[in-house]
């Protein structure tokens, strides 16, 4: 049945109402070269017409799975996903990415966001998790706002490593404006400080030390020495973290932090554009109350049977607003299922092989790149599967020349960090074979010193 929405009846009646003669007054704002008549639309075309364009038009874009060798990283991975798992999130029952507003009557969809708590609470070594934030920048952002809600304004201080993600600082900045917070730490000269160095900044007006692990250039630091001292001061601790490395290594919950963020894109989430990605938020039992978002819990019905609820929704849409957590709506339901899916299927020791894998690929990388005389580590700590390295020619240009021998070059760090100009940063993920990293040393060599 076509969707009509107003008859021209309808349409002209409406227009009296507001005082307008015709629906061109609308945009009447809008200037007159860029009305409707100028939009300079193509014929129209029938289905089959529009669909050979498309995929036309489809066909000009490069891959990192068919058409290009990735190291690229700086926050999105390139990993293997298995095909079960874009199966189940194409099941009627689960394609959407709204938690349902009758939601008892949904128990698959419930369950499903139950699961992924309960295993997220597992991978990071916390008490509770929310489902969830929009990417790793909102739930770090939203790590802020709790703190801000347990201290009510008492402690006014948040101080954030330099090393955090540039994006997620951003989106930080953006959250604090106007709630007259004191952002402190990120500014420093230079970015490869290790994180002792924010402590002389903690004080007793502090709510919040953010850190990342590994941190944003890669880096692997125990934060343990730095989060006692955090909590001396009476401040709380956020360590965003890449969950894949909490397979590998000693989780940030095990060091003392209060909330363990991030982004979950790696677990099960295509690279997509950017998105839409998985912003995930565990915290401590104490702090559930002032955590954002939603939380299912597990209970029995009238009837004795395993019943699944919405435990928490503290958001202005449930409740009064001066009262909500987080004005965020989204759950991102179906990439928590996404992510969900992805742990069941690897389990605990598949994980931590795709972890292993990494690592290993990376530091055999690294290795290989660092004998191309001119490039040097930019730093001597342990790493994940990333890593910055100082080139003796422009990033640009080498990035520019990988390009074009088919290979996806890493990150300028340049761009956020002007101190790094000469600075690439190179992920390895499982994805990358012997044969890619090989040929990658070969290039990045011949285009150093060309």
């Amino acid at each position: 049945m076509s969707y009509i929405p107003l008859t021209p009846t309808e349409q002209q009646a409406m227009l009296q109402t507001i005082g307008l003669r015709a629906i061109e007054d609308l945009f009447q704002d809008v200037p007159a070269a860029y009305r409707f008549p100028k939009l300079n639309l193509p014929p129209a075309r029938s289905e089959m017409e529009a669909a050979a364009e498309l995929n036309d038009l489809a066909a000009s874009n490069e891959t990192v799975r068919e058409d290009l060798v990735s190291f690229l990283g700086a926050g999105a991975y390139h990993h293997y996903i298995p095909a079960a798992v874009d199966h189940i999130l194409r099941r009627g029952e689960f394609y959407t990415a709204y938690t349902p507003y009758q939601p008892e009557i949904s128990q698959g969809t419930l369950q499903a966001i139950f699961e992924y708590q309960s295993l997220m609470c597992a991978l990071t070594g916390m008490e509770v998790s929310n489902a969830s934030h929009y990417d790793g920048a909102t739930a770090v952002a939203e790590a802020v706002n709790m703190a801000c809600a347990v201290f009510r304004g008492k402690r006014t201080r948040i101080v954030i490593s330099p090393a955090v993600h540039p994006q997620y600082r951003a989106v930080v900045r953006t959250y604090v404006q106007g709630m007259g917070l004191d952002l402190v730490g990120d500014a420093v000269p230079d970015p490869l400080l290790a994180p002792a160095s924010l402590l002389p900044l903690v004080d007793e007006n502090t709510a919040l030390l953010v850190l990342q692990y590994p941190d944003f250039f890669g880096r692997l630091y125990d934060y343990t020495a730095l989060i006692a001292a955090a909590h001396a001061a009476g401040a709380l601790v956020c360590v965003a973290a890449n969950p894949l490395a909490l397979a590998l290594f000693k989780t940030p919950a095990d060091m003392g932090a209060d909330m363990v963020v991030g982004e979950a894109q790696p677990l099960g989430i295509p690279l997509s554009y950017g998105g839409p990605y998985l912003g995930y938020f565990t915290t401590r039992k104490q702090y559930v109350h002032k955590m954002a978002g939603r939380l299912v819990g597990e209970t029995v019905d009238n009837r004795g049977q395993r019943a699944y609820v919405m435990t928490l929704t503290a958001r202005e849409q449930h409740i009064k607003r001066e009262r909500a957590t987080s004005n965020i709506c989204t759950n991102q339901g179906l990439m928590a299922l996404a992510a969900a899916v992805y742990l069941a299927l690897l389990g605990k020791t598949g994980l931590r092989r795709v972890a292993e894998l990494c690592y290993h690929k990376a530091h055999y990388a690294a290795a290989q790149l660092c004998q191309i005389p001119g490039v040097q580590a930019a730093f001597s700590e342990p790493f994940f599967h990333e890593f910055a390295l100082r080139l003796p020619r422009p990033v640009a240009e080498v990035n520019e020349h990988l390009l074009e021998h088919g290979i996806l070059g890493g990150y300028h760090l340049g761009q956020d960090y002007p101190p790094l100009r000469d600075h690439l940063l190179i992920a390895v993920t499982e994805m990358n074979t012997k044969d890619e990293i090989d040929y990658f040393v070969a290039t990045l060599k011949e285009v150093c010193h060309a």
